[in-house]
């Protein structure tokens, strides 16, 4: 049966042959779009449409015999129902009239087997350790941010400590020599109070050293008076 016996077939049950067309067009673009795009097509009791990778690998031509590299490719695959494999085994009977009434397939006879289970357990592993290095590679980032931040807080403190101790120091630096300076005024000034002091007593030794003659002139004139009264 190809496509137009299959629109044939299921005209008379659309109402046309125009609508079973459009019906059979649709979901079999359907199928193809979701199957292409990765997703798995799964019709309970009827099969499952699926895209299945094929790694690159060596195959042998059958007219020459030759060994060939095969590329890595994708290829549909599709997998029958356990409800469409009985009716076809013989183990269930068709009926004659109406629609196949196909009956929901035990569980795992439409998943895939034990490889679509192993591939969603490592699907899962992948995304999981995806979250682990994405949460590792945040720790990793908000500890290098807090690392710089005490950094830098560090070097600003450190700044401001070596700020203070040299004003500090320039504040008991300058202190010092005001000290200095009124100690050495504080010096100086009994030197200056005995010089000026010493200036003001010389001359007047000096005065009294010029009178001293003046004297033994008043004596000798007053001994020639005498003598002359008594001569």
């Amino acid at each position: 049966m190809n496509k137009a016996q299959l629109v044939e077939a299921i005209a008379d049950k659309l109402g046309g042959r125009q609508q079973a067309a459009e019906a059979v067009d649709h979901v079999l673009d359907a199928i193809v779009r979701a199957v292409v795009a990765g997703d798995r097509v799964s019709v309970t009791g009827f099969g499952s449409f699926e895209k299945v990778d094929r790694p690159a690998r060596y195959a042998r031509n059958p007219q020459t015999g030759e060994r060939v590299r095969v590329k890595k490719t994708s290829v549909p695959r599709f997998r029958a129902g356990q409800g469409f494999k009985d009716l076809v085994a013989g183990s269930k009977k068709l009926p004659k009239g109406g629609e196949v009434s196909v009956k929901k397939a035990p569980k795992g006879s439409l998943t895939g087997g034990a490889s679509a289970t192993v591939k969603k357990a490592a699907a899962k592993k992948a995304t999981s350790a995806k979250k682990a290095a994405a949460k590792k590679t945040t720790a990793a980032k908000k500890t290098t941010a807090v690392k710089k931040t005490t950094a830098a807080a560090k070097k600003a403190t450190t700044t401001a400590a070596k700020k203070t101790t040299t004003a500090a120091a320039k504040k008991a630096t300058t202190a010092t020599t005001a000290t200095k300076k009124a100690t050495t005024a504080k010096k100086a000034a009994p030197a200056a109070k005995k010089a000026t002091t010493a200036k003001k007593t010389a001359p007047a030794k000096k005065a009294t050293a010029k009178k001293a003659p003046a004297k033994k002139t008043t004596a000798r004139k007053t001994t020639a008076k005498k003598t002359a009264a008594k001569k």
